[in-house]
């Protein structure tokens, strides 16, 4: 289990279209828990080009004004422009709730969760400076000393042989900004305190120019930045994205679960790094699968089942998942973050 000689990561800002549905998805899904902690929701958001949908299933009894959480949300990443807004959200499915209510899984799915000593992250260093990129050109944004910064924004590293060889960051930018002094700037001011100095490529803004941004110039949906979310691609992905799904939905919880797994085996010494991978059929308690192989590719599953329930009721309960803790999930990856209990072995 090595990566290959030369790979790429990326991130995205808080302000990417797709990431700005991530966002209002969880939030709508924390308003719900915070009425109702047994909330069954399922909620998708996609927007662009000043429409905002808001669709999907929700059981719950908490009263929640789902447009006006949308455009809070919308207006605290940092866009001012007015949404026209739909929604249209349902109740769940009684042949999803047949199944999960006996504390079945809520879909069919493979999980995985990785972990690796490269850093205290337990993350690849790659990934950890590519979200710190993108979090990094947020929070210039945010100090007002860079006012000509915009909400949306993408960032991307290249290693080759062990080392940086290019750093790419997209930002959109007032129109009256130069690009060469965008470049000076990201580059004194984000790039090398991040990345520090080194014999590698800065590509800023390639296409020469990043006026136009959010959804006035493009679309957004939930879930379309999944490998922004785990592992950049380095460790694979099942498919099932995170946002605006609560705990029942295993695609979410028991990648959490196995994040948790993995890095409890790195950092009890089990493994340097350690992949694992479980599996579950809908309306079915016990999952169908749990492996787990160390950097050698040698099976520690024996490990993990001994440490970890991976019933879905299990999941939930051990890692208190009925909380409105998932917005802040909702960029810059779910894992790696301080504070989480996925995170904290």
């Amino acid at each position: 289990m090595y990566y290959p000689k030369t790979f790429t990561v990326e991130s995205v800002t808080s302000g990417h279209p797709d990431k700005v549905c991530d966002q209002i998805s969880d939030a709508i899904l924390d308003e719900c828990l915070k009425g109702d902690p047994q909330s069954r929701v399922a909620v998708e958001s996609f927007g662009g080009h000043g429409l905002l949908v808001v669709g999907g299933e929700v059981t719950t009894r908490a009263k929640v004004d789902y447009e006006t959480v949308a455009r809070s949300v919308y207006r605290d990443i940092g866009y001012e422009d007015n949404l026209r807004v739909i929604v249209n959200i349902a109740e769940q499915s009684p042949d999803i709730a047949q199944g999960v209510n006996p504390g079945g899984a809520g879909d069919q799915g493979i999980m995985y969760g990785f972990a690796t000593n490269e850093t205290s992250e337990y993350l690849p260093e790659a990934i950890v400076k590519v979200h710190a990129l993108a979090k990094g050109l947020e929070d210039m944004r945010r100090s007002g000393d860079f006012s000509w910064i915009k909400p949306d924004g993408k960032t991307q590293i290249t290693v080759q042989g062990g080392r940086i060889r290019a750093i790419l960051v997209s930002t959109q930018h007032d129109e009256v900004m130069r690009q060469e002094d965008i470049k000076r700037m990201l580059s004194d001011h984000l790039i090398r305190p991040l990345v520090g100095n080194g014999e590698y490529e800065i590509l800023v803004n390639p296409t020469g120019s990043f006026v136009l941004g959010g959804f006035t110039a493009d679309t957004g949906l939930t879930g379309r930045k999944i490998m922004v979310d785990t592992y950049c691609g380095l460790a694979p992905h099942g498919g099932g994205c995170f946002s605006g799904k609560d705990a029942t939905k295993v695609d979410r919880s028991a990648a959490y679960m196995a994040r948790l797994a993995a890095k409890s085996m790195v950092a009890n010494g089990k493994a340097k790094r350690c992949l694992v991978s479980v599996a579950y059929a809908i309306g079915r308690v016990e999952p169908l699968m749990v492996e787990a192989i160390d950097e050698n590719g040698k099976s520690i599953a024996g490990e993990v089942v001994r440490g970890f329930d991976f019933r879905p009721a299990a999941i939930i309960e051990r890692l208190n998942l009925r909380r409105p803790i998932y917005r802040k999930t909702a960029a810059y990856g779910h894992f790696g973050k301080a504070g989480l209990p996925w995170e904290t072995v």
